[in-house]
């Protein structure tokens, strides 16, 4: 053994790439290897005895940055120690998000008592690494030698799992944000881009506006002839909401009319005029009305005013709409999260669910929802934004069932003393063999990459936080998930 000591610089600079690593490095001191050792937390505390165990029966591994340590699927043999370095472990298909991250003072790959037999995904270093590795066939002789070993790697074990799970459990619900976020935007996008629309033709249709208005000054109107106008437009207005539609089918016709009629009077811009008169509901004998007290210059000039000011009207109009719009999905987005509320509020659930639907909505043009809740329906103590994500699991994972095409069947009623909320579909069901599975932790029958598996897990939790169960029945053509919960929630906390 040579008297160098691993460090940054001592580790091989050597090109990253599948299997780039190997044992150039020459061997390390034991005393230096024993140095190392203890700077690892779960060995603090070991004798010195123990200590040149490990440093003299562990093979020592040195791997630049970038190198592939394993597979996913690769058989699992052997325990690392990292004594310096950084090593990642990542799903080779799918989300790119680090499933596991060993670093320097760390014990991780295969433990004693691991029930692990192949890693779970891509392993490779992020820095320049220096280990220890031991081979399965050492732990006997490893926990003989070391009588306190055992219980530290069943912590270790214990840590590795809370961290695998944390993780996999922060990856989902980046996933749902995700998909939340996306249909947020999708919504968003339709009200903001009207509203945009419609402040751009407003700012030109003001223009038009204040030069009919310069227009109408010029004619020096009397007073008669001005209250007269006034009178006309007032009688021609309908009372609200009795407007005509753009969507009406006699709409083209009653424009054809206005058109002739303005043409007759030689009023210029008809094409203009006309389709605004149309769909405010203006009739022909309407217009003989201001006729009748106006010349043909005067009628052109008011009429060209009048459906400047009907445009403005109706373009301002489209902006409050979309952003009524924009307003009820804010309304909607804090009635899902129960933004600036506590934890647990009194909630409405057939409420809740509609407000999930509402987020949801960029996915439901092709579908055809069913809704039976019952009057008058209690309401129940909970973690109101956790059960909203219960349906937001719920219905994606109907909606993918029938691909965002075919028919939900939404559900909540009493029964008893439970509130029994059911989420039906008509998708290709769930196989018999599976539906004992699809609640395990990660377990999923989506392609790679679409999901982690924690759906289902998340609305089992959430369900039995709240002293409730979950059941499923299905076969093709018809799933149903059902959810039971207390209405008495006082001892659910």
């Amino acid at each position: 053994m040579t008297s160098s000591t691993p460090s940054e610089s001592a580790v091989p600079k050597v090109a990253a790439g599948p299997s780039a690593f190997a044992n150039t490095q020459p061997a390390t001191s034991l005393p230096e290897i024993v140095a190392a050792l203890k700077r690892v937390a779960p060995l603090l505390g070991l004798s010195e005895g123990e200590y040149e165990w490990l440093a003299s029966h562990g093979t020592e591994l040195f791997a630049p940055a970038g190198s592939t340590l394993f597979h996913d699927g690769d058989a699992a043999t052997k325990m690392m120690i990292i004594l310096h370095g950084e090593v990642h472990v990542r799903r080779e298909r799918g989300a790119s998000t680090a499933l596991f991250i060993g670093r320097a003072g760390q014990i991780t790959a295969l433990l004693p008592f691991s029930r692990m037999k192949s890693y779970g995904g891509l392993g490779f270093t992020t820095a320049d690494t220096w280990a220890l590795e031991f081979d399965r066939s050492l732990f006997p002789e490893m926990l003989q030698a070391m009588p306190s070993f055992g219980q530290r790697m069943v912590s270790v074990l214990l840590d590795r799992v809370r961290e695998v799970t944390r993780m996999e459990q922060q990856s989902e619900k980046l996933t749902a944000l995700g998909k939340l976020a996306a249909n947020l935007a999708h919504e968003l996008n339709n009200p903001a881009s009207a509203a945009q629309r419609a402040a751009s033709g407003l700012l030109e249709e003001l223009s038009v506006y204040g030069q009919e208005k310069f227009r109408m000054g010029s004619l020096c109107l009397d007073e008669q002839q001005a209250a007269q106008i006034e009178a006309w437009e007032k009688s021609v207005r309908p009372s609200s909401g009795s407007l005509a539609s753009r969507d009406d089918v006699h709409q083209p016709q009653r424009e054809d009319e206005m058109a002739r009629w303005l043409d007759s009077k030689e009023v210029t811009d008809s094409w203009l005029i006309a389709p605004d008169l149309a769909e405010l509901g203006t009739t022909t004998a309407q217009l003989d009305e201001l006729a009748g007290f106006l010349d043909r210059q005067q009628l052109a000039v008011v009429l060209a005013q009048f459906a400047s000011a009907l445009r403005t009207e109706r373009i301002a109009d489209a902006m409050l709409h979309s952003t009524d719009r924009i307003f009820e999905l804010i309304g909607a987005i804090k009635d899902y999260s129960y933004m600036d509320q506590a934890p647990i509020q009194e909630i409405d659930i057939p409420k809740g669910i509609e407000t999930t639907l509402t987020m949801l909505q960029s996915r439901l043009r092709e579908v055809d929802i069913t809704r039976n809740y019952d009057p008058d329906l209690p309401m129940i103590s909970a973690y109101a934004s956790e059960l909203n994500q219960v349906w937001t699991a719920l219905l994606e994972n109907a909606l993918d069932a029938i691909q965002d095409k075919g028919h939900l069947k939404l559900s909540v009623r009493q029964s008893a003393d439970l509130i029994l909320i059911e989420v039906w579909d008509d998708g290709r069901g769930i196989s018999p063999e599976l539906q004992d599975r699809i609640f395990e932790p990660f377990f999923t029958t989506k392609p790679p990459g679409r999901s982690l598996g924690l759906g289902l897990d998340t609305v089992t939790r959430v369900v039995r936080k709240h002293r409730g169960y979950v059941t499923v029945q299905s076969k093709p053509g018809s799933t149903c998930f059902q959810i039971r919960l207390p209405i008495e929630q006082l001892q659910a906390y």
